[in-house]
């Protein structure tokens, strides 16, 4: 009588496939691929450093016991045009990063509160055109007809016009104004077009979607379903060029407070200590270098760190 094994031809059991683990959404895979990059890691790294020093500048310049605008004669020597005694710009134990020549203030404590008076204004020209662009854009996109044939001409109108000039020529002739506000405004106001466009053009995309269709039919008003549908569609790219925008702020402030017509002395910005420091880069070098370094590092860490959002969150928009 002939029997057949049943487990000789049974084949062998399926691996089950990994559970999915709860939460892993977009935003937490973003994370992830974020944490995975090294340049996004060393660019937080700068990033969280220099916005420390802009929350805390007065308690890490009170570190070095001097104050951004005491003078110490001692630091200087009269006799060969007021240059730093002692090497690399007079850097010791009393003055961390050297003294400016002439007049002998602390250069630690004048970059730790130019990193606050320059980060201050690009964070908060930052805000003003991000919350502008992005309402206009959003504005534009779902309504269309009129609204944004006016919105889109707007557009046009202000990236047209010749803005470092006209901010030149508004921060010369508004001489009795808090210059900190004046150039937060003036450099908002020209700034707003860029993320307005690309903001418009994604909810171009996202208006007929299924879910914006079936709010606007289950009786949603059109301020709700950009509120609640359209907004959170858009965050993504609106954050990776949130990130692209910081940098060219920070470099327009610095532009203009070296060209003369940024923050007056002697409050102190990175721009203005960088045109400073152009009389003496050949006698003294580190004063040209300590604060073209910490703009420099600034600039390249959000510039590393926008491209990896856009490169994550926008990837539609990064492609050429």
């Amino acid at each position: 009588m002939n029997t057949t094994s049943s487990t000789s031809t049974a084949s062998p059991p399926k691996a089950a496939p990994p559970p999915v683990r709860a939460g892993s959404g977009p935003w937490q895979l973003a994370r992830a691929e974020l944490r995975r990059r090294t340049s996004v890691k060393l660019s937080l790294a700068v990033v969280a450093f220099f916005a420390l020093m802009t929350v805390a500048a007065p308690l890490i310049s009170a570190l070095g016991g001097w104050g951004p605008e005491e003078f110490d004669k001692t630091a200087v020597d009269p006799y060969l045009g007021g240059l730093p005694i002692g090497p690399l710009g007079g850097v010791s134990a009393e003055h961390w990063l050297g003294v400016e020549p002439v007049t002998g203030r602390d250069l630690f404590a004048r970059v730790v509160h130019g990193a606050q008076v320059s980060l201050l204004i690009a964070f908060s020209a930052t805000a003003i055109v991000v919350v502008a662009g992005t309402a206009a854009g959003i504005v534009a996109g779902y309504f269309g007809g009129r609204v944004d044939t006016v919105l889109s001409r707007l557009m046009d109108l202000t990236m047209s016009f010749p803005s470092l000039i006209f901010m030149i020529a508004m921060m010369s002739v508004a001489r009795d104004v808090n210059r900190i506000v004046l150039m937060t405004a003036v450099i908002g106001l020209f700034g707003w077009p860029g993320i307005a466009r690309v903001v418009r053009g994604q909810t171009l995309s996202l208006k007929h979607r299924e879910y914006v269709d079936a709010a606007r039919v289950g009786g949603s008003g059109p301020w709700r379903i950009l509120a609640r549908d359209i907004l959170p569609g858009v965050a993504g790219p609106v954050i990776a060029y949130t990130t692209l925008i910081v940098p060219g702020m920070i470099a327009t402030e610095a532009a203009l407070s070296y060209l003369g017509v940024g923050v007056r002395p002697p409050t102190p910005s990175w721009g203005q200590m960088i045109a400073e420091s152009v009389a003496y880069y050949d006698t003294d070098p580190m004063y040209f270098v300590v604060p073209s370094l910490c703009l420099f590092l600034t600039v390249l860490a959000f510039t590393l760190l926008g491209d990896a959002l856009r490169d994550i969150l926008d990837p539609r928009g990064s492609g050429t």
